[in-house]
């Protein structure tokens, strides 16, 4: 009788950390899986139901479920024969976004010009440029500088040395940001930042 109540307290409290949870691991899932990101959160919380018995400490809920999120995205690659880790050999990318800013000058009157840059994106042109990435280099980022895991335990997730997290992050970054500029010219992004267009109101009548 103990272990029923005991059972049933913990679908309580799953119940409800998925519902608090649930906006974040969806748009963790969309980034890792795209189309699929709703299968993926699906897996995530059955695994979660399975194994609620482990979580000792509610305030690492969030965080346990996006581990249980990534671990399941992985192990679904391997299913189907994929590994994010391997794509097709390119030349190294050497862009800096500070440089061509400056020999570019796209916006002459900004005393701050990277940050104006910056500001111009949109969350969803960010989320658009994040998907133009491989997996290879998408993935890091988005566990580092949206997730906030470490270095550390992205290697522990990726199952990848940690010098091959830093080296994958920094290469990373130098892609994004060429994917933010090439992005910025293609859609008329800075004629809309000069005209004062605020980012949520592009193409919109």
């Amino acid at each position: 009788m103990g272990e029923q109540m005991l059972e049933t307290a913990e679908r309580t409290s799953l119940q409800a950390l998925a519902r608090a949870e649930l906006p974040g691991l969806y748009a963790l899932a969309r980034q890792l899986a795209g189309t699929s990101a709703e299968d993926l959160v699906q897996e995530t919380l059955l695994r979660a139901c399975r194994s609620i018995h482990r979580l000792r400490d509610p305030k690492a809920a969030p965080r346990w479920l996006r581990v249980i999120l990534v671990n399941v995205w992985r192990d679904g690659l391997r299913k189907a024969g994929r590994d994010p880790r391997e794509i097709p050999v390119e030349d190294e990318v050497t862009f800096s976004l500070y440089r061509t800013l400056a020999e570019e000058d796209p916006l002459p009157y900004s005393d701050t010009m990277h940050v104006d840059f910056l500001g111009a994106f949109s969350k969803r042109d960010v989320q658009l440029v994040l998907g133009r990435l491989p997996d290879l280099y998408r993935v890091p980022l988005v566990l580092r500088y949206i997730e906030g895991f470490s270095t550390t335990d992205i290697a522990q997730l990726l199952e990848l040395p940690p010098g091959t997290v830093y080296s994958t992050l920094h290469r990373g970054r130098q892609r994004f940001e060429r994917a933010l500029w090439d992005y910025a010219e293609e859609s008329g992004l800075l004629d809309d930042h000069d005209r004062g267009d605020r980012p949520g109101e592009r193409g919109t009548s």
